[in-house]
């Protein structure tokens, strides 16, 4: 039997695409490798948000050469989120480029005459998933926001959302499965439309499947976070309390730069409203420093919004150029050092305010999904996505666990089974 290897790159959404290549793959007579060279195809499932992961894969392409000249029969295909102009110059490193929405046409190029696609809607494909208790579901793909600084809206198109009962269908299957922990992807879940359903009154009928499940979803965008969305995350009880919503920076001149529809207040007015319906909620955001023109002073409101929303976590990245972005035709002024040192100025905001967070956990009972173990430590998360280490045997991995939190650290905390 041929055997796969996927390399993914980028977000829960690419994982999630990745799961559904498994499930094509295997239809298709292939089973999982156990490691990289015995495959007799490598699938690469791209993302090409930053520059450096379409570096990583052009680095990636020597070790392909070198395997094909011991297995003559290898064959090498590359999809995901691709723009045109990295397709042209990766081409001939690859058999074949294929459009993530063209995955139901995989089987043809791997010559499987026995396997007839049913449709042409790739989010259709029902997934081999990773786990039996966490899965992610994509309820939308694309974006129609076009961030100066982002390419989604180019290599994944305009947004298209799913057919509500085709997600809601997942779900009871998946419920009935007995999973713990259902993610709700897109990249801006808040715009989700299909007919009279919008993404408050979808999470509303996920809420409503029977199960005993966590939900979860990402990504937001601040633009569209409306007080329905919020009254709906508070009166949910499956809805977990956690939440990521991208700032990328609290300076108002850089977020127009950055084509944010959105002020820092109207940032503000949306955090103080969901902390007062879900006092408890884990707040996560993403950022970015040393944005083109950034000057010192337009750091420095950034840095004051995390001193005064207090985050519990953070994405920060540094500004790279991505070509065939409107940012990268501004001119890249900020160095690399000055970049290193506001990254490094809001991280350290961040761990103080991290752990001033995490001790309000301290001595408290939580719920923790066990998701792995590591040298006879159980890791998981809590419903507020709080990193939880314990002592526990392994047949408690995908198992809600009562700890009582006896250390509070920056990005997480350890505790006992209770």
């Amino acid at each position: 039997m041929k055997k796969y290897w996927i390399i993914t790159f980028g977000c829960q959404m690419n994982r999630s695409d990745s799961e559904r290549i498994a499930a094509v793959l295997e239809d298709s007579g292939y089973q999982p490798s156990v490691n990289l060279p015995e495959a007799d195809l490598i699938l690469v499932n791209a993302c090409s948000v930053r520059q450096s992961a379409i570096d990583r894969i052009h680095g990636l392409t020597p070790k392909f050469k070198e395997l094909k000249a011991k297995n003559h029969k290898l064959k090498t295909v590359l999809t995901g989120c691709v723009l045109k102009k990295d397709k042209k110059k990766i081409s001939e490193k690859f058999d074949l480029i294929l459009d993530i929405n063209d995955l139901p046409e995989l089987p043809n190029f791997l010559q499987a005459s026995d396997y007839k696609p049913k449709n042409k809607n790739y989010l259709k494909i029902q997934p081999k998933y990773s786990t039996d208790f966490t899965a992610f579901i994509p309820i939308m793909t694309g974006c129609n926001n076009f961030c100066t600084f982002c390419v989604v809206p180019y290599t994944r198109g305009h947004e298209t959302s799913r057919k509500t009962q085709e997600i809601l269908c997942e779900v009871e299957n998946l419920a009935k499965r007995g999973y713990k922990e259902i993610w709700l992807l897109g990249q801006n879940v808040n715009s989700y439309k299909f007919g009279e359903i919008n993404f408050p009154k979808l999470l509303k009928e996920v809420n409503n499947v029977k199960g005993n499940f966590w939900i979860r979803f990402t990504s937001s965008h601040p633009k569209d976070f409306s007080e329905e969305l919020i009254d709906v995350m508070a009166s949910c009880k499956k809805v977990t309390e956690y939440l990521n919503l991208p700032v990328q920076s609290g300076d108002n001149g850089i977020l127009k730069k950055m084509n944010r529809p959105y002020t820092t207040k109207r940032y503000k007015k949306i955090i103080r409203k969901i902390r007062e319906r879900i006092p408890n909620i884990t707040l996560s955001t993403d950022a970015i420093v040393g944005f083109p023109g950034e000057t010192e002073r337009q750091f420095q409101n950034t840095a004051e919004l995390f001193k005064e929303i207090k985050f519990d976590m953070a994405y920060i990245a540094q500004y790279s150029p991505r070509a065939g972005t409107k940012a990268a035709n501004l001119k890249d002024n900020i160095s690399h050092q000055e970049k290193e040192r506001r990254w490094k100025v809001l991280s350290d905001i961040l761990k103080k305010t991290a752990l001033e967070k995490n001790k309000q956990w301290l001595g408290k009972a939580v719920e923790v999904l066990a998701s792995e173990q590591k040298n006879d430590f159980l890791i998981g998360k809590t419903r507020e996505f709080k990193t939880t280490k314990f002592k526990g045997s392994e047949n408690l991995v995908g198992n809600f666990v009562k700890i009582k939190v006896a250390v509070t650290l920056p990005w997480g905390l350890k505790g006992e089974i209770i």
